[in-house]
């Protein structure tokens, strides 16, 4: 099985002969280390064999055990450039290495979605000099078994090496998240680009964390038989993006552990109309992901999908909406994570939203507070509690910092009673309150805000950043 899986990463084909590397293919020149926390560098050698990673003055060491050997060290200063010489039954010299935060840039199309597909991406491709950023794409595999490798290579970020990249060019989401990091932080930023369009989450989640949820089981039964069956070796990858465990197989077991700071993920759609269930899954990725990488509860940043779609006229139950919410319960239950609302920056006809400036820079934000303790404002406002006041409801809401203010409050709320029949709701903001009435419902009882596929959203902070989506119970 080893062989098989090890075939098809090297080539594409199962049935390739072609021996396994001396060292991983995650690492190369122009790599960025992770600084503050060992690294590891591994690889295949013969059983026996010495191996050895040095830096500078700096050596490790260890002896291949069943024809693989791993070491694990810590990076020297952040900066660089660092000349990297691995030696063993092979040399390799990895140049201009440099040492700062890694993060993972995962999810589906929107974070597949390539600088050049930007409204302005001529301007913004031309800008791309940023010889401290460094960007690696790992090429898209689904598999039924883990691989061990992944194909792809380091480069420093060019408006050249910008372009390259599944779908016209490198995540645009992902550079500007990487882009705002390496201009506040004034360290090297290294972004690993590992995303599908299309699909959903239990794809990138491992089998052994899958199971306990139940609701793949009739899926997982399948793959497990084709992996395991006696059919020749080309006939049992199913090649299915969209399979449970697939891409994690693929495209995330062969990249851990390279040690990073954390992951942004970009990803929902193909999920939405299962929200009950995503609200269990999301979290049980997450938690997957941790394991893999054995990196505690590295921060995880997550962004909630955008506006799209028909708007109705009429107050009404929606799948996006409920997707949404899952969304946000989950940073509120699971640790280290954060959120970037785009709901205000989508498009009613493109899924596709060009607007990726916005979602680096909110994502960005969200960062530096939850993985880098700074004091900024990272939040738009967020549903605390709700009372009830002679007839009207009285919101209150966090993260307000500059004052609530709105572009426009009409359409924005819907109220209803206990009959649970929902009405537009006239609101005002009194200070960090909005109060929502309605003279269809006398009696209210709860509220919703920007519920539906493509709504009004109107509600922001000081710093604009916008109001996260929310109902009340």
């Amino acid at each position: 099985m080893f062989a098989y899986a090890l075939a098809i990463a090297l080539t594409g084909s199962p049935i390739s002969q072609e021996p396994a590397p001396f060292l991983s293919p995650m690492f190369g020149s122009h790599m960025v280390l992770q600084r503050n926390r060992p690294n590891t560098f591994w690889g295949w050698a013969p059983a026996g064999q010495k191996v050895s990673v040095t830096i500078g003055d700096r050596s490790w060491s260890t002896t291949a055990k069943d024809g693989k050997w791993s070491i694990k060290f810590n990076p020297p200063p952040v900066g660089g450039p660092y000349e990297v010489d691995v030696d063993g039954s092979d040399h390799v010299k990895l140049d201009d290495v440099l040492v700062g935060d890694v993060w993972i840039c995962s999810g589906q199309s929107n974070m597949e979605f390539g600088v050049g597909n930007l409204a302005n991406a001529k301007d913004e491709i031309n800008a791309a000099d940023h010889p401290t950023m460094r960007l690696f794409v790992v090429k898209d595999v689904a598999s039924i078994v883990p691989l061990p490798l992944v194909t792809g290579t380091w480069s420093v970020c060019s408006p050249t090496t910008i372009t390259q990249g599944m779908w016209n060019g490198f995540s645009a989401v992902g550079y500007f998240f990487g882009r705002e990091l390496n201009d506040h932080l004034k360290i090297p930023i290294g972004l690993v680009q590992t995303s599908w369009g299309g699909t959903p989450a239990e794809a990138w989640t491992s089998e052994p964390s899958l199971r306990p949820l139940k609701d793949f089981d009739k899926n997982l039964d399948l793959i497990d038989a084709q992996a395991t069956s006696k059919a020749p070796v080309d006939q049992k990858l199913i090649h299915n993006q969209n399979a449970p465990t697939e891409l994690y197989n693929g495209m995330i077991a062969p990249v851990a552990p390279i040690a990073i700071k954390g992951a942004i993920w970009y990803q929902g759609e193909s999920n939405v109309g299962r929200a009950e269930q995503y609200q269990r899954l999301l979290p049980t990725m997450i938690d997957d992901w941790r394991k893999t990488w054995h990196e505690g509860n590295f921060p995880f940043m997550i962004v909630q999908i955008a506006n799209y779609s028909t708007r109705h006229p009429d107050p009404i139950d929606d799948p996006w909406a409920d997707l949404r919410e899952s969304q946000a319960l989950t940073v509120q239950h699971v640790r280290n994570t954060g959120l970037a609302v785009t709901i205000d920056i989508g498009e009613e006809k493109d899924i596709h939203p060009k607007d990726k400036v916005d979602v680096g820079r909110r994502l960005a934000l969200a960062a530096l507070h939850v993985a880098y303790g700074e004091n900024v404002v990272y939040s738009g406002p967020v549903y605390r509690y709700v009372r009830r006041d002679n007839g009207q409801l009285i919101v209150s809401f966090s993260h307000t910092d500059g004052g609530l203010k709105a572009t426009d409050l009409t359409k924005n709320f819907q109220i209803a009673g206990d009959d649970n029949k929902f009405y537009w709701a006239d609101a005002k903001i009194e200070n960090d309150t909005v109060v929502l009435s309605s003279p269809n419902v006398p009696r209210p009882t709860k509220a919703r805000y920007a519920w539906d596929a493509d709504p009004v959203a109107g509600l922001y902070n000081g710093a604009n950043l916008p109001a996260v989506p929310f109902r009340t119970k």
